[in-house]
């Protein structure tokens, strides 16, 4: 049994920081890190020198090629490889590395989504170095985490605004902590940690069904004798070819510096779960692209294919992605923990009563950063969060912002009882009580986890969302705070005003709940059950000035990403219907009348043998029954596809409101026939060969 050194190699493909003091002249190396803290610019000889210093460390890792690695608006990764070769003559070369090669490339950008941001024709696109991300060394390559940007300058990928959020929130955090006397702090960090769910099954089983090939996810399967009732799975004993998998995945990330920590089995049959230690937003967003792709690939050597799909198996839970957000200080202190003074948990009142007041502002903005088609099948499907944004704060927490609501006393689990002020501010408990898995935001002792993203999807978006929602708030109470003659009382009012007008979206409660359902709507909250039904409020007048106004998108930006996130979801579905149709058509109905045709046979074999053969003639009757239903859906979803508006929002629309319902019905008529043809027939494996293999 190899033994990992888990220090030793921790980090090790990585030019991280302690790389970069090895390789790098001190002189280089405290202009790089005065590039970091500062912002400032980069001179172009400081840049060839950490190029040289960079391709002579990927070299000696076996590296021939870079790449600048840019996250465009496909939800995925993108990279063009170059080789480090220059000719020198005489049929010779050497390997050269320039600073303006680590500093900017240009990829063909004609083929990436732009949400009408450009033509067809205007190829022109340009990477720009993120040197607040560091490089890495990955199958014989270096990567250079990188900005994608067009020829006009519109920002083409989800890091560029991920970096104007952070700048942002940053900026106001520090006023706030500047009204408490923080003179220290330089800078306010926001941290991420992801944890990702996903599906592991064999690659042979893969291979033969077109619906997992094309889409992700099963378009068609019966519910099998057994699914998750008997809660066998969940953190049981992981399979030894599932160990050997993730043995090899967390040698292969550590290797790359990602905080890989947890791993278990999940609820449903062949799911699992990774979780990290979180970091700062820019590498906890990079570290999970690399996860994904790292995930599939290292699930090719074994054998085995990764679903990454919200709902690869309908019956069983699907897949999410749990974002646990913070705030933190560059010494170090976290600004989402209560603190042991008054003074210390003010603040901390202040920053909850501005992302309280941000979400509930903001609350369709949050929804529609976690749209997708995938997510629709799992959002509010008992397995996780419903669609409905709300604020889990726990019993203790809670009762003290109901004390603030309501000027009365605050009696804290030692019986004491304490006015709640800005001068005799209580002690707030951390982790006191239990946490809320039907929460889409819960308040975890120091850190809110959204759990509403899906499983395959960027976490760049929802990430932008709370930076950008919480700078805004953070800027309003800095402009009230600043100019107030009596400090205390302006952040006693602000505190207490910011709880009551917005403690409709705290919710403690069962979150599945049809009750929930309808509090929520007499509360005012929106619901928005599918992408098509809330991507209308994304670009309202009141998100489009939270964005513009803080310079994380221009309006044509912003516009764009709507634009690219419905394309992608009409595109999704029609890809879906058109799958379904040429395997009911292809595969599943002639599945069907051959089995039925056998039973035929062996109908004519016994009457000629003056033999029973009710059974026989009951079973061709309900598949003859099924058979004529699955062929008239068949048919009404070719009719259906036929009719799709030319206009996104409007097709949008009549794919959820028609197309859906009509895929449904094939899958419930293809799902009966299969329930009732033997087996040796069925043209793919069945949920009970992929989830119980």
């Amino acid at each position: 049994m190899d033994i990992i050194n888990v220090p030793e190699i921790f980090g090790s493909d990585v030019f991280n920081e302690a790389a970069m003091k090895q390789h790098l002249e001190p002189e280089v190396y405290c202009a790089w890190k005065h590039c970091i803290t500062t912002g400032s610019p980069l001179q172009l000889s400081t840049a060839n020198r950490i190029a040289e210093a960079m391709k002579n460390w990927a070299t000696a890792k076996g590296a021939t090629h870079y790449t600048h690695w840019f996250q465009p608006m496909t939800g995925i990764t993108a990279e063009k490889h170059d080789s480090f070769i220059t000719p020198v003559g005489d049929g010779r070369v050497i390997m050269e590395f320039s600073g303006k090669e680590l500093v900017r490339g240009e990829p063909d950008a004609s083929s990436f989504p732009n949400g009408g941001l450009r033509t067809t024709f205007e190829a022109r696109g340009y990477t720009a170095w993120d040197p607040t991300a560091y490089a890495f060394v990955k199958d014989g390559s270096l990567y250079i985490p990188t900005c994608f940007f067009s020829y006009t300058g519109e920002s083409l990928d989800q890091k560029t605004p991920l970096l104007r959020s952070l700048e942002e929130v940053s900026r106001e955090a520090l006023r706030i902590l500047r009204l408490f006397g923080d003179t220290e702090t330089q800078r306010v960090i926001s941290s991420v940690g992801a944890e990702q769910e996903y599906f592991i099954i064999p690659r042979a089983m893969y291979a033969q069904r077109e619906d997992l090939r094309l889409t992700g996810r099963t378009l068609f399967g019966a519910k099998p004798p057994k699914g998750q009732e008997m809660d066998d799975h969940y953190f049981g004993t992981i399979r030894t070819r599932i160990s050997s998998f993730m043995k090899d995945l967390d040698e292969q990330l550590w290797r790359l510096g990602i905080l890989s920590k947890t791993k278990h089995n999940e609820a449903a049959p062949c799911q699992h779960e990774m979780a990290p230690i979180y970091s700062d937003a820019v590498n906890a967003c990079d570290a999970n692209q690399l996860v994904m792709s790292i995930m599939k690939k290292c699930a090719a050597k074994h054998d085995l294919v990764c679903l990454l799909h919200e709902k690869p198996f309908e019956g069983v839970n699907g897949s999410g992605k749990h974002n646990n957000w913070s705030l933190g200080t560059d010494t170090g202190r976290n600004l989402f923990k209560p603190g042991k003074t008054p003074a210390q948990n003010a603040q901390f009142l202040v920053f909850l009563a501005a992302f309280i007041k941000g979400v509930d502002e903001y609350q369709d903005f949050l929804r529609c950063t976690v749209a997708s088609a995938g997510n629709d099948h799992r959002l509010g499907g008992h397995e996780a969060p419903p669609a409905i944004v709300s604020i889990f704060l726990g019993d203790e927490l809670n009762a003290v912002v109901r004390s603030i609501i309501d000027g009365t006393n605050y009696r804290d689990p030692e019986k004491r009882v304490m006015r709640v002020g800005v001068d005799v501010m209580p002690a707030i408990p951390k982790d006191t009580t239990d946490r809320n898995r039907t929460s889409p935001l819960a308040f975890t002792g120091n850190k809110f986890e959204f759990r509403m993203l899906g499983s395959s999807q960027s976490v760049a978006s929802p990430n932008i969302a709370l930076n950008t929602i919480m700078a805004e708030e953070l800027r309003q109470f800095a402009d009230v705070l600043e100019a107030a003659e009596d400090f205390d009382k302006a952040l006693h009012d602000l505190v207490c005003q910011a709880f009551t007008d917005h403690q409709r979206i705290i919710f403690d409660g069962n979150g599945y709940s049809q009750e929930w359902k309808e509090e929520a709507a007499r509360r005012g909250l929106s619901n928005y059950p599918s992408t098509a039904e809330c991507m209308a409020s994304n670009i309202s007048p009141k998100n489009i000035a939270l964005v513009t106004s803080h310079g994380i998108f221009t309006e044509a930006e912003f516009r764009a990403r709507h634009a690219i996130q419905l394309e992608t979801y009409n595109k999704t579905v029609n890809i879906e219907a058109l799958t379904m149709v040429d395997m009911a058509l292809h595969q599943i109905l002639p599945a069907a009348l051959h089995y039925s045709r056998d039973l035929c046979n062996g109908v004519r074999s016994k009457k000629e043998l003056h033999l029973s053969c009710r059974a026989e003639s009951a079973l061709l009757e309900r598949i003859s029954e099924n058979c004529d239903r699955l062929y008239e859906s068949i048919t009404a979803l070719q009719e259906v596809l036929g009719h799709v508006p030319a206009e996104t929002a409007a097709a949008a629309d009549y794919y959820r409101n028609t197309v859906v319902p009509v895929m449904e019905s094939l899958r419930h008529h293809a799902d009966g026939l299969e329930a009732v043809t033997d087996k040796s027939y069925w043209p793919y494996p069945t949920y009970s060969d992929i989830l119980f293999y």
